[in-house]
């Protein structure tokens, strides 16, 4: 039985190590490509390791004023904060009212709210960018960040949380003569670090991802994301390979960061938010 077990487990971590290796065999590639020289990358024959890394291609991608990658990156920076911190924020505060304000709209409300994530967002991209143009908000933060403020999955995930939520806390602190704003902030909150940090990551990834609406917004050079000035590199014209590898080795290390230091909190979210 023990050498059943043992054979078991040996099978167990041969799968899960080739897997590693699969999921992990785009990243060799891009950090290969990135350091690659121009002749390295246009051979025949696939070559494992650079034989002399060099990062020129780093040195050219930042003073390329074409693409502006500093300003772009903090571009996207403030996009992907501002946006992150503002739909946690409004998602859990919307979702608290579905879950804890009784009215006979919250079930509708609700149901709608979860409707929307069945609509395609190419679709609202017509309606939304008229919107913002008429306001005067293209090329601007405003245009970037406040129509993709609340987000319907987030607030689902937070209400889902806030319904397993045990009552007995907010009764207790109604008992103390908290109200329903000061329960939310000094009980709720608190004890939601989790469910918030699972839809910061999801949010701040997604944010910091985006392409067709910054492509829409930021017309202006100025107000370009990371991802819009990374497609620059990529025209009907040319391919400048050495300058898009080593341009989405730099824009994905924010969100590898943002990864591994949240990525336990976004099994966490989904346990507590009671989606099986």
């Amino acid at each position: 039985m023990n050498r059943e077990r043992r054979g078991v487990s040996a099978a167990r971590y041969v799968v899960l190590t080739l897997l590693a290796l699969l999921f992990l065999l785009p990243f060799y590639v891009l950090l290969r490509n990135a350091f690659a020289t121009s002749p390295e990358l246009a051979a025949a024959r696939w070559v494992w390791v650079p034989a002399d890394p060099s990062l020129d291609s780093l040195r050219t991608l930042f003073a390329n004023d074409n693409v502006q990658l500093a300003r772009s990156l903090l571009n996207s920076f403030v996009v992907a904060v501002v946006q992150t911190a503002a739909t946690v924020l409004i998602s859990a505060m919307a979702a608290y009212g579905l879950a804890r304000i009784p009215s006979r709209w919250s079930r509708p409300v609700l149901v709608l709210t979860v409707l929307t994530l069945m609509v395609p967002a190419a679709v609202t991209f017509v309606p939304s960018f008229v919107m913002v143009s008429s306001l005067g908000w293209i090329s601007s933060y405003r245009g970037l960040i406040i129509p993709v403020l609340f987000s319907a999955f987030a607030t689902f995930l937070f209400r889902q949380h806030f319904a397993a939520f045990p009552k007995e806390l907010e009764e207790a602190a109604a008992l103390d003569g908290a109200g329903l704003w000061r329960t939310f902030w000094r009980v709720v909150m608190p004890n939601a670090y989790g469910i918030a940090a699972a839809v910061g990551t999801i949010t701040f990834i997604g944010s910091w991802n985006a392409f067709l609406w910054p492509l829409l917004i930021g017309q202006d050079r100025m107000y370009r994301t990371v991802q819009v000035s990374l497609s620059q590199f990529l025209t009907s014209q040319r391919v400048d390979i050495p300058q898009l590898f080593i341009g989405a080795a730099v824009a994905i290390v924010p969100v590898l960061l943002v990864f591994v230091f949240l990525q336990r909190y976004l099994v966490q979210g989904v346990e507590s938010s009671g989606i099986d």
